[in-house]
């Protein structure tokens, strides 16, 4: 019988690693080839990674809980074929027919407190947090103390504060009041362990049992930094256009039965929001563009991203790719399908890459409008407001009328970085006339 390696696979251009969540199979059991073995956690969406091949699970190299890079051993199957390699051990159970495989047996998969690519020393204060030599000399010149240094949440392996991390940190710090500069001499001092460092001072909190007290999840925690560094990264503008909607809402009303009969899909106002929005970035192609330092990129296809929200109030942004190549219909089966598998965790980390523009459809919350932050390193995003019956001014040949109108709000926010006022208020001018002209007489088959 031969072994075969079951390595971290790569899910998706940007991702390097991923955290074992849960070993669906145990050891000794019966697995088909593409069945899920184990749930994997990335910095985009939790995941089932599927078998490779069939066979018996013949040993789990990484634990749950345990940061994997891509490409590493994660697992041992035994594929119950015959092996003609030379390197089978006979008469044994376990046949190891890899040199590769060896090594995963023989190495220790649990985290390491020292980077591989660190100089000879880190530094401890006595617990389990490790930090580089290129990390505490920058710690040392901002006169950051091991306390504060503790207070800082690393994002490189097992939790580790990296260059990026104390970097954005100071930064962040800069934009605080000015706190008294701590004293460094020759003396001992909290760089020292033979000094215990002093406690940071916490904010007093009384619990008289009239407050719940809620854990963040990992998703929760992840959508956080990323809005706080979205922040810090760009220079958030909002725009704001109030569209009337009528002809596109009696459209809808005159189609929805028909396209439900033939699709078996409801037709939502998501695609074709998604198809002005399109439209509109045709028009102004430097909507669709990310910022590379002091670079513009503007990007050739269109691939928009839709927010969903989960059940457990968290948010995924799934990409609809190539948006521009599909007609309404290709877009509402597209949206109910990412909408759907997203409810369910089941969107793959690739879907949700590569997107170049962004709506979230806050109406659907009962909302006006919204001013949505953007999806790095994204410089545009819409927040489409709910569809609601007004008292409306109606120009007519004969004269000005009053009549009762469906009004939206569109919030545009954009990176004014590289996106002045003028553009992002005309992008969303754009894609409100591209609403309010929308043809009435438009078949949808």
């Amino acid at each position: 019988m031969a072994l075969v390696e079951m390595v971290m696979p790569k899910m998706g251009e940007s991702i390097m690693e991923g955290t074992i969540l849960n070993w669906l199979k145990q050891v000794g059991d019966t697995i088909q080839q593409d069945e899920s073995v184990l749930e994997v956690a990335t910095d985009k969406v939790d995941t089932e990674v599927p078998a490779p091949y069939a066979g018996v699970l013949q040993e789990i190299l990484a634990k749950k809980g345990e940061v994997v890079q891509v490409g590493k051993p994660i697992a041992i199957i035994n594929d119950g074929l015959e092996s003609t390699k030379s390197g089978v051990i006979a008469n044994s159970h376990l046949v190891i027919n890899s040199p590769q495989i060896e090594a995963s047996k023989n190495a220790d998969f649990s985290p390491k407190p020292i980077e591989n690519n660190l100089s000879t020393t880190t530094h401890s204060n006595g617990n389990s947090k490790f930090y580089s030599p290129l990390v505490l000399n920058i710690a040392r010149e901002e006169q950051i103390p091991i306390s504060e240094l503790e207070q800082i949440n690393g994002t490189g392996r097992d939790s580790r504060v990296t260059k990026n991390d104390i970097l954005n940190y100071i930064n962040q710090r800069k934009l605080l009041v000015e706190k008294p500069k701590i004293e460094f001499q020759n003396t001992p001092n909290e760089f020292n362990t033979s000094v215990p460092p002093k406690e940071p001072v916490k904010p007093s909190t009384s619990i008289s049992g009239k407050h719940d007290i809620i854990e963040m999840d990992r998703m929760r925690k992840m959508i956080a930094e990323r809005m706080l560094d979205s922040q810090r990264i760009s220079a958030h503008v909002t725009s704001f256009v109030e569209a009337d909607v009528t002809n596109l809402v009696y459209w809808r009303n005159r189609v929805k039965q028909e396209f439900m009969q033939k699709e078996g899909l409801a037709l939502t106002f998501t695609p074709i929001f998604i198809e002005a929005v399109v439209k509109a970035l045709k028009d102004y192609p430097l909507m669709n563009s990310s910022v590379d330092g002091d670079k513009i990129i503007v990007k050739k296809d269109i691939n928009i991203g839709v927010a969903v929200a989960l059940a457990n109030n968290n948010l995924i942004v799934p990409v609809i790719k190539n948006a521009d190549e599909m007609n309404i219909v290709g877009l509402t089966k597209k949206v109910n399908d990412i909408a759907k598998r997203a409810r369910a965790n089941k969107i793959s980390p690739e879907e949700l890459q590569g997107g170049t523009y962004t709506i979230s459809n806050v109406g659907s919350f009962g909302n006006v409008m919204g001013t949505p932050i953007l999806v790095q390193p994204q410089v545009g995003i819409l927040a489409l407001g709910t569809v609601v019956k007004k008292p409306a001014v109606i120009e007519t040949e004969q004269g000005d009328t009053l009549g009762i109108r469906h009004m939206m709000f569109l919030s545009h926010s954009y990176d004014h970085r590289i996106i002045d006022g003028a553009l992002g208020g005309m992008f969303v001018r754009k894609v409100a006339d591209y609403l309010e002209q929308f043809d009435l007489s438009r078949k949808v088959f």
